[in-house]
């Protein structure tokens, strides 16, 4: 009967053979190296390269996953914004109606350029109405404003003090807007006043006077 053939390997010699490689190595010239250590060398510098790699894409990804965690939140507040505002859509359109109505009440309030000779004979006729006799009735230089004018009148009227109170509260339930400001009242004579006031009144711009605020107020392009 044949023997099986003993498979021993000498394992202390095999060892002493692999590192007798790594002894004596010219740091300066591994090119002459042997296979083992050269081998070792490659495999240990493509770990050290992919390590690296490994860790600069992961601080890249970082930094990305950070801006868009940034996005996200930004995102969300919009989102919630814009949800309330979908969510009061209609009431801010109801809202938005009333303005409007109420801007619109408050034009008719204002007259025109071509109403204001008809408010001014309102006022006088509000004084004449109450036995007021008028000794200044002036209209000052018109103040232009952005969206609308202002015109001062200086008036002087005398009579009694019950007569300038109701002459006040017709001016104040006139159909335009009038005002009246720095009021003085004098006596001049028993149980007659003096009374001096600026009553303003206001008007809207026309269309001409529009763009004639905006071209003023538009900045002014030259070369230098």
């Amino acid at each position: 009967m044949a023997s099986k053939p003993s498979l021993n390997f000498d394992f202390p010699a095999l060892q002493q053979k692999l590192l007798s490689q790594f002894r004596d190595l010219d740091p300066r010239d591994p090119y002459k190296w042997p296979s083992l250590p050269r081998y070792a060398l490659f495999v240990t510098i493509a770990a050290v390269v992919l390590v690296a790699l490994w860790f600069l894409w992961l601080s890249s990804a970082a930094d990305e996953l950070t801006a868009e965690q940034g996005k996200e939140v930004k995102l969300r507040e919009e989102y919630k914004v814009k949800l309330g505002k979908a969510v009061n859509l209609e009431a801010l359109k109801k809202q938005r109606e009333q303005v409007q109505q109420y801007v619109t009440q408050l034009e008719k309030q204002l007259p025109s350029k071509a109403e204001m000779d008809a408010l001014l004979s309102d006022i006088n006729q509000a004084g004449l109405g109450r036995s007021l006799q008028f000794d200044l009735f002036r209209p000052g230089q018109v103040a232009v404003k952005d969206y609308y004018a202002e015109l001062p009148i200086a008036l002087r009227v005398t009579g009694r003090y019950h007569d300038m109170g109701a002459f006040a509260a017709d001016i104040a339930n006139l159909s335009r807007i009038v005002t009246l400001n720095n009021l003085t009242i004098v006596p001049v004579k028993e149980g007659t006043l003096v009374m001096d006031a600026t009553a303003k009144t206001f008007r809207y711009l026309d269309a001409d006077e529009v763009s004639a605020q905006r071209k003023a107020a538009a900045p002014k392009g030259g070369k230098k």
